[in-house]
């Protein structure tokens, strides 16, 4: 049994461990995590989901897993291709149960800014906007994202711009997993190499965690599959994320 995470994979597994039985769930663009959990999550678990992606596969096969989570081997094998305006129709009619949408920014509500850093008529910076996040995240039966750095900058008490609302119902970072709970997040776990007071020195909101506790650790089948989609740490690489 694996006796440690790695910043990498405890944000890897644990957005696979939000996926559900015979759920639909969603990978979008620039979603490399999502990706790799979704795929994880079809050889580590039991039972089985159906997986849609941005490239328009659905329950693909892929040859190999390509660096863009956009790329047309995604769609490999599938069972049907989809369109984009598929995956906004299945949101808007309630049927999509799961998906991962990217964030710059997340407030207590789980809301999301992806618009711009600072005012909106002269910002800091200007980011590239909602895409499809602005009609997923709040018709989706459930959201997730992530961020590969946990910090006051990213986890704000109030958001620059309102990109996205209806409010995330899981958060990944390397150093814990939120929860929404009574409409806003609450912390379900954090990294065991971390604390408590860690999470909410870098969290700008705040949050309950009085049922959190250390994070489960990777079952050697979630390694098992992590290591099949990443042999050579390529991914791993590539993202660099750190606990700190």
């Amino acid at each position: 049994m694996p006796e440690s995470w790695s910043p990498f994979s405890y944000i890897v597994v644990n957005l696979a461990r939000f996926i559900r039985p015979n759920e639909i769930t969603f990978s979008g663009v620039n979603s490399t995590f999502p990706m790799l959990a979704c795929l994880l999550a079809k050889q580590a678990y039991d039972w089985n989901f159906v997986y849609i992606n941005v490239a328009g596969g659905v329950d693909p096969r892929p040859s190999h897993v390509p660096l863009s989570s956009s790329d047309p081997v995604l769609a490999e094998h599938s069972a049907s291709i989809f369109a984009n305006e598929d995956f906004y129709d299945l949101c808007t009619r309630g049927r999509m149960d799961l998906t991962f949408l990217g964030a710059a920014q997340i407030d207590g509500r789980g809301c999301a800014n992806n618009s711009c850093i600072g005012d909106w008529h002269r910002p800091k910076v200007r980011l590239p906007g909602g895409g499809g996040g602005a009609v997923m995240l709040p018709t989706a039966r459930r959201a997730c994202t992530w961020r590969t750095e946990h910090s006051t900058r990213a986890f704000v008490e109030k958001l620059d711009f309102t990109t996205s609302w209806g409010g995330f119902h899981g958060v990944v970072t390397p150093i814990a997993v939120f929860v929404k709970r009574d409409d806003r997040l609450a912390l379900q776990s954090w990294h065991p190499e971390a604390s408590l007071d860690e999470v909410r020195a870098r969290t700008g909101f705040d949050f309950d965690a009085a049922d959190a506790t250390p994070t489960a650790l990777p079952t050697a089948r979630e390694i098992d599959a992590l290591l099949t989609l990443d042999p050579a740490g390529q991914f791993e690489r590539d993202a660099a994320v750190r606990l700190r």
